[in-house]
């Protein structure tokens, strides 16, 4: 096991990948986790794929994550007659009156767009492909100038830098999504456009009454959410950059450093960050990554992220299984190199995190070939990963596939389902090591360090201990 994969992989699944076959080809590349994003998937799909991943896991013995991704209160153009070529200089207006679209005029979906500008206001559309500037505002149109133009198509995203809009959190949609999501027992929900931690806890509000709530994700996408990344850090489960909108709403010359500083944070207080979007994207037509592409998915793996994520390289793709493997490739030979090391700067709070810290030490010095970690519902693990193991890998023994779905997302983390819950108490770790040995996820020889809060198994009550397997 030693010298393992330990960040995780996301992949988005759409059109080219969404069979079971297809889906079984991504596990075998190094998939981790897989994202369904609701922007574009319908709820008859949702529950076709779902089956397909768990069934293709199930055949290979695995038990991936899956990320259901809100739309979110997206504010997208209507339908225009025809795609318009727009050049520096031009007219163009925005409605929130359907009936007063035409060629150099488009509907809005946000009735309170015109409320939300002001007259001088940035308008970006198609992830800031094409830039305009409100110069006036009537009772139902912006009238804008074009700044930087290009072609116009049907239902475009908008986006509004620095400009707070009164947008819910969550959609009619987004509920109707999240109903089929815990339907489906998904792992994680991923809230688009969040911009206070009071987005966040809607959400979590929302799902728990469920008997295993997901995990939610928040999406940090614009300037509000970065102006109040610590209590959104704080309430979510988990964080993800989104650096598609990111990039639009912020400074292009800023991404790197709001990535970074955002990585950082969530080391800090031990919350898993995903790193996302056009990491390979020009793979989604050519079979290998740029040179920068490279470089870029090498230094989130520099700064330990728990994840990276692929988007349309393995939804819309010509070639997502050579992302995968590119993905895994770079991460391999990354995670030979020093890294940042940001969790560092945490300070420990309390005794399981204070646990997890010595097995990660002890693992570190012993040069162990992992680090066991046995969890009845899956609290010890994220702290055990969070100190961030040089290389043991953290084998995380679990009861039963949701709670170990829901630790798919950490950092170096391998959740196997293990019934260790009915052996006697003298007997669960010499049996636990000896079917790993039997999963080929250990060998015999091989030094481990276990470890165990006293709510996982009594007799080895908050321990930590070094093993030979035999």
């Amino acid at each position: 096991m030693q010298g393992t994969r330990q960040t995780r992989i996301l992949a988005t699944l759409g059109p080219v990948s969404d069979t079971e076959e297809t889906i079984g080809a991504l596990l075998d590349a190094g998939t981790n986790v897989f994202r369904l994003n609701m922007s574009h998937a319908k709820h008859d799909w949702v529950r076709s794929v779902a089956g397909h991943i768990r069934a293709a896991a199930a055949a290979r013995g695995c038990v991936p994550g899956i990320v259901m991704d809100l739309q979110g209160p997206a504010i997208r153009t209507g339908d225009l007659p025809a795609p318009v070529q727009l050049e520096k200089g031009d007219r163009f207006d925005f409605t929130v009156d359907p009936t007063a679209e035409g060629e150099r005029c488009v509907s809005v979906n946000y009735p309170d767009f015109l409320n939300d500008i002001e007259e001088g206001a940035t308008i970006l559309v198609d992830s800031g492909l094409i830039r305009m500037r409100v110069l006036r505002l009537t009772d139902t149109v912006a009238e804008c100038e074009v700044q930087v133009g290009g072609e116009l198509g049907n239902r475009r995203h908008i986006n509004l830098p620095g400009t707070k809009v009164n947008l819910p959190a969550l959609t009619e949609k987004d509920r109707a999504d999240v109903a089929v999501g815990l339907e489906l027992d998904v792992d994680y929900f991923a809230l688009s456009f969040v911009r206070a931690a009071a987005d966040v806890a809607l959400l979590q509000e929302l799902v728990a009454a469920h008997p295993r709530p997901p995990k939610v994700i928040a999406k940090v996408e614009d300037q509000h959410a970065v102006q109040h990344i610590d209590t959104i850090i704080d309430q979510a489960d988990a964080i993800m950059v989104a650096r598609g909108d990111l990039g639009v709403e912020c400074p292009f010359e800023d991404l790197p450093i709001l990535q970074r500083e955002i990585v950082r944070a969530c080391q800090a207080v031990g919350k898993p960050v995903i790193v996302a979007t056009h990491m390979l994207e020009s793979m989604c037509q050519e079979p290998m990554p740029t040179r920068a592409e490279v470089t870029d998915v090498a230094n989130a793996v520099f700064e330990q992220a728990d994840a990276i994520m692929l988007s349309g390289e393995t939804s819309v793709g010509k070639f997502p299984n050579r992302c995968v493997r590119a993905m895994d490739r770079i991460a391999r030979r990354m995670e030979r190199e020093p890294a940042a090391r940001f969790h560092e700067l945490a300070s420990l709070t309390n005794d399981r995190q204070k646990l997890a810290k010595a097995a990660v030490n002890m693992a570190d010095d012993l040069d162990a070939q992992a680090i066991v970690v046995f969890t009845r519902v899956g609290r010890l693990v994220p702290e055990v990963a969070w100190m961030r193991p040089c290389r043991a890998p953290i084998l995380a023994l679990c009861l039963n596939d949701e709670v170990a779905r829901s630790l798919a997302l950490h950092r170096g983390v391998r959740p196997v389902v293990l019934p260790w819950g009915d052996t006697e108490a003298s007997d669960v770790v010499d049996r636990a090591l000896k079917n790993l040995v039997e999963q080929n996820l250990l060998k015999q020889g091989d030094t481990v360090v276990i470890v165990s809060s006293r709510s996982a198994v009594e007799e080895i009550a908050d321990s930590v201990q070094m093993a030979k397997v035999s």
